[in-house]
């Protein structure tokens, strides 16, 4: 298809952007991550992206058959994945709430996003907090958070005795309007 605004470069190559599409070569080029299931995580399935343009996959609660964890309204919960995951070096994982879970029930992920780390072994696990009203109920293979699966920056400082001006200047926590 023709662009009707050019092409620029990136990482993975020419982009060509247009209004109608954005193609990028090699697009293919995803990254591999190594993923153990635990005993407790037997026959669910595994995190999958539910459309073709989904940026993150549904953890599922990896209880016991029968087992429930109940979060009280103001209270919060480990929730275990029964999954392992090694990431390539230069990517995260981010654990993001799902959208449903909080409108419809005041039930999201505490730390959010949560990062796991590229180096991190350990089951990864998910903290919900419920800021409903009523009780909230976890069972086995409930959807409770989404994983996105990301490149990183590593930052380097570069220390100075002053920072540039700026329109904003030092005006933050609500300054720019709310």
């Amino acid at each position: 298809m023709k662009s009707r605004f050019g092409k620029f470069s990136n990482p993975l190559g020419t982009t060509e952007v247009s209004s109608e599409i954005v193609s990028v070569p090699n697009s293919d080029a995803r990254p591999m991550v190594a993923i153990v299931r635990l005993p407790h995580f037997g026959d669910l399935a595994l995190p999958a992206y539910e459309t073709a343009q989904s940026a993150g996959m549904d953890l599922r609660a990896a209880l016991a058959e029968g087992e429930h964890i109940d979060i009280l309204p103001g209270r919060r919960a480990l929730i275990p994945t029964g999954l392992k995951i090694a990431l390539p070096p230069g990517f995260e994982a981010q654990i993001r709430p799902r959208s449903g879970l909080a409108l419809k029930n005041g039930v999201t992920c505490l730390n959010s996003p949560g990062t796991i780390d590229a180096d991190y072994r350990g089951e990864v696990g998910v903290i919900l907090i419920n800021h409903g009203w009523e009780n909230f109920r976890i069972s086995r293979g409930d959807r409770i958070a989404q994983m996105v699966v990301t490149p990183i920056t590593q930052a380097i400082w570069m220390e100075t005795d002053e920072l540039g001006e700026t329109t904003r200047g030092e005006g933050g926590f609500g300054s720019t309007g709310v």
